[in-house]
């Protein structure tokens, strides 16, 4: 498989072949290319950012320019067999919404992001009594694209709430796995696949 960065890579792995999938916030479509490629899914994805949906269409991917807040509306209920979103949910005005619009377009929804209560943060707010700039948050809190900062517990708490069922879930630090029970501690990055089933 090519090369992707963990948590892509994990989701690549765990995508049925053949399917169809949406990447919301795919960026330059490294995913999509995998997924079509080496997966042989039928993709398609959305990118708020030009020159990313640029370079996208430049591979040969169907992705079109939109913001993930405002323009999934637009996608018939039950259109793909999975709804990705990876390291965006931090970055949409309204993460409610645009999950509600991931499980009604997708019958599976995959969601990534960056564990803001992992180990390296709290040190740095502890010691430092600054936001933190790691390998994986590598920009200034006011150049950084993240407007809701989330933990493992809080989404496992949000998606509790409103019924969504965790098919299954994974924690990284780097590219290595973390057990659930340190993940809120250890991990920083995390995986859900989602189904409202």
């Amino acid at each position: 498989m090519t090369e992707l960065r963990p948590d892509l890579a994990l989701i690549a792995q765990n995508v049925a072949k053949g399917t169809r999938v949406l990447d919301v916030g795919c960026g330059d479509g490294t995913l999509l290319q995998v997924l079509r490629d080496e997966r042989q899914c039928q993709v398609n994805g959305m990118e708020i950012d030009p020159g990313d949906v640029a370079e996208c269409v430049g591979k040969g991917l169907s992705v079109i320019q939109g913001d993930a807040d405002k323009d999934l509306a637009f996608y018939p209920d039950g259109a793909f067999d999975y709804a990705i979103l990876s390291q965006t949910l931090q970055t949409t005005m309204r993460p409610d919404q645009v999950m509600e619009e991931l499980l009604r377009i997708g019958r599976k929804a995959f969601v990534s992001f960056p564990n803001f209560a992992h180990w390296r943060v709290r040190l740095s707010l502890l010691w430092g009594g600054r936001m933190p700039v790691t390998r994986l948050l590598p920009v200034a809190w006011y150049e950084t694209p993240n407007i809701h900062h989330l933990t493992v517990s809080d989404f496992r708490a949000f998606v509790e709430e409103r019924g969504i069922k965790v098919e299954e879930a994974w924690y990284l630090s780097g590219d290595r796995l973390r057990g659930t029970s340190v993940a809120n501690f250890r991990a920083e990055h995390a995986i859900f696949l989602l189904s409202r089933s």
